[in-house]
């Protein structure tokens, strides 16, 4: 049983990864945005882009190594990495944004479920992009069929 628990867990390791680190880049922007917007009084808007820029650093440096076993620090890696990175957490942003946009001001629909939904909408363009854009490893052609 344990066996066989263990082979489950090591199949599908990243996106368990994923979800856990997940979970810990949302507790990263809550707890950047919180005190910036709560007691700093800043903007809304200013506080959410400083916690997005905490959470998408903060999920880049956990993502790279622990999901997705990228170990490769050198510069000519993690500049091109860390582009596409920033560059699929802002379009996820955007289309986050205009569907909530679409969805709750426009259409009137609930803020709250909208939010959950598109949040996991997110997260799961998020992992595919990461995982076929960001983190992909090209095939060497060394594999033994």
């Amino acid at each position: 049983m344990l066996h066989k628990l263990k082979i489950l867990i090591n199949k599908h390791w990243d996106i368990l990864a994923y979800l856990f680190f997940g979970g810990l880049t949302t507790l990263v922007n809550f707890l950047v945005y919180m005190p910036l917007f709560h007691w700093l009084h800043l903007s809304a808007a200013l506080s959410n882009a400083v916690a997005w820029v905490a959470a998408v650093a903060f999920a880049y440096l956990t993502n790279k190594p622990f999901v997705f076993k990228s170990n490769d620090w050198t510069a000519k890696t993690v500049l091109p990495e860390l582009g596409k990175f920033v560059g699929c957490r802002v379009g996820s942003g955007v289309l986050e944004t205009l569907l909530l946009y679409l969805c709750v001001d426009i259409l009137a629909w609930n803020g709250v479920v909208m939010k959950i939904l598109t949040s996991i909408f997110v997260v799961i363009l998020n992992y595919i992009s990461s995982k076929l854009l960001v983190f992909h490893k090209p095939n060497t052609g060394l594999d033994a069929s």
